[in-house]
């Protein structure tokens, strides 16, 4: 792997090159282009705060809006993670590069997103005036994340080369995976009132972990989930070196099924 990387990193300009691209094209003939990435939290911060203020919600709209806020970026490399590798197939069936970077400069430019949507997030949590926790571990939570997204992307990226139904499969994955993620309810939900399998599938989700986590850092002063947590990321890195695997197995016969 680590003279995969080393290739990967001498076609870095390739890889920014393919970011910028990635955002261009998403923002393509946009009036205000770019500014949507700032405009798309504020806006659903602004919604969510006059949808609660409505009706009794049982959750604080700093912890609601920061949930939807992390599931966006993973859900958004999902749906882009599907055109990845088939939507470039002049590329990958006419130039040699190392084909990963295609799914990684996706990944990258959701990335990006991400880190404009939560710089919005953090303005208003500090309006909002809530507790900070231990922000010293947020960059290995975003990095947890990442690569998270990218294993999976790489999964996806891959399926949808080999089987064209895999669009059809992964909004059904997606609507459950939504729900099985505490993204607009609390853990004690699940543990309090579903039976035994769904609570074993939602410990297995990395991503229960990975938005607890977010939480405890960003929304309070104590870390109080540790074992989640250290069993959510170690799924979310089992889950990167699987795609990986996977990516680089099946990486010489994508110009045979392009």
């Amino acid at each position: 792997m680590g003279h995969r990387w080393m290739d990967i990193f001498s076609r870095r300009e390739l890889v920014w090159i393919l970011i910028e691209r990635n955002l261009k094209i998403r923002y393509k003939s946009s009036f205000l282009g770019f500014f949507w990435s700032l405009l798309a939290p504020l806006s659903l911060i602004v919604v969510y705060s006059v949808f609660l203020g409505l009706i009794r919600f049982p959750m604080s709209l700093p912890v609601l809006v920061t949930s939807i806020i992390i599931w966006q970026f993973l859900a958004m490399c999902m749906g882009d993670a599907l055109q990845s590798i088939l939507g470039n197939a002049n590329l990958v069936t006419k130039a040699a590069f190392p084909r990963v970077i295609l799914p990684l400069s996706m990944v990258g430019a959701n990335a990006i997103n991400f880190l404009f949507s939560f710089a919005v997030l953090s303005v208003y949590l500090l309006i909002a005036r809530v507790e900070f926790g231990a922000l010293i571990y947020l960059p290995g939570i975003m990095l947890t994340q990442a690569a998270l997204c990218l294993g999976m992307s790489l999964i996806i990226g891959t399926a949808n080369v080999f089987f064209r139904d895999t669009e059809h499969v992964l909004s059904v994955v997606m609507l459950a995976w939504f729900f099985l993620t505490p993204v607009i309810y609390g853990p004690e939900l699940v543990l309090d009132n579903f039976p035994r399998w769904v609570q074993v599938l939602f410990f297995a989700n990395p991503m229960t972990g990975i938005l607890v986590a977010y939480r405890e850092v960003l929304l309070s002063a104590h870390v109080g989930e540790g074992g989640l947590v250290a069993l959510s990321f170690s799924v979310a890195w089992g889950i990167f070196f699987l795609g990986w695997g996977i990516f680089h197995a099946a990486e010489p016969r994508f110009g045979d099924e392009l």
